[in-house]
């Protein structure tokens, strides 16, 4: 049966945070399709992985023969995590604007698991694998917008996980969630409610289309 890869990585509960309200609606209608598949859970807020040390990237240069035993220790620690990344069939993660790009606990993560001769380079060991990326945003950096140039979340995920990576990236894109709590934006708070709705049921469609993609 199917495997998912599920990241969350707000520092909110689901009550409080845009993403996991929406990965949790995904994983949701995933597992109704898959009741007997496999989820692999990471959630980065609460265990985050380590950033990337010397020893880390170092090792993922040098043949595991070579390895110091603090290299042999950390490189375990990354190939852990590719792993679960390559036994995936599916991969969601939850990623919210924090200053203007993703959390420092996602980037960690990214870190440990981009390794050139494996996950990048000419045969990337997780390519065609279809990621989706739930990008929630306090206010709005779409195109046209006054903040369209602050946007390096989406910019930056496509560069990580369909250039590099090679994967199979969609976007699912909550936007305005400050609006209900900021008395500045209560005139967005219509637009707000209209992206959380589409965001939900984007989520619910996606899951069951790659339900259908993975089943033929």
């Amino acid at each position: 049966m199917p495997t998912l890869l599920h990241i969350d990585s707000s520092v909110f509960s689901t009550e409080a945070s845009a993403s996991r309200a929406v990965t949790e609606a995904f994983r949701k209608h995933w597992e109704e399709q898959h009741p007997d598949g496999t989820v692999i859970y990471r959630d980065l807020a609460a265990e985050p992985v380590p950033h990337l040390s010397a020893q880390a990237h170092v090792a993922g240069f040098v043949p595991p023969s070579a390895h110091s035993p603090e290299q042999a220790a950390v490189f375990a620690e990354r190939v852990k995590l590719i792993e679960e990344l390559e036994r995936a069939d599916a991969v969601l993660i939850g990623a919210p604007m924090y200053n203007y790009t993703i959390p420092s606990t996602l980037k960690a993560w990214l870190d440990n698991v981009i390794l050139f001769g494996r996950t990048a380079g000419e045969t990337p060991s997780a390519k065609g694998t279809p990621v989706t990326v739930v990008a929630s945003r306090g206010g709005s950096y779409a195109p046209g917008t006054p903040r369209e140039g602050y946007e390096y979340v989406q910019n930056y995920l496509t560069a990580v996980l369909a250039d590099a990576l090679g994967m199979d990236l969609d976007f699912i894109v909550p936007e305005l969630t400050m609006a209900p709590q900021n008395p500045a934006m209560a005139e967005l708070i219509p637009l707000y409610e209209a992206s959380r709705d589409q965001a939900l049921v984007a989520a619910a469609g996606k899951a069951k289309q790659l339900a259908e993609r993975l089943a033929a």
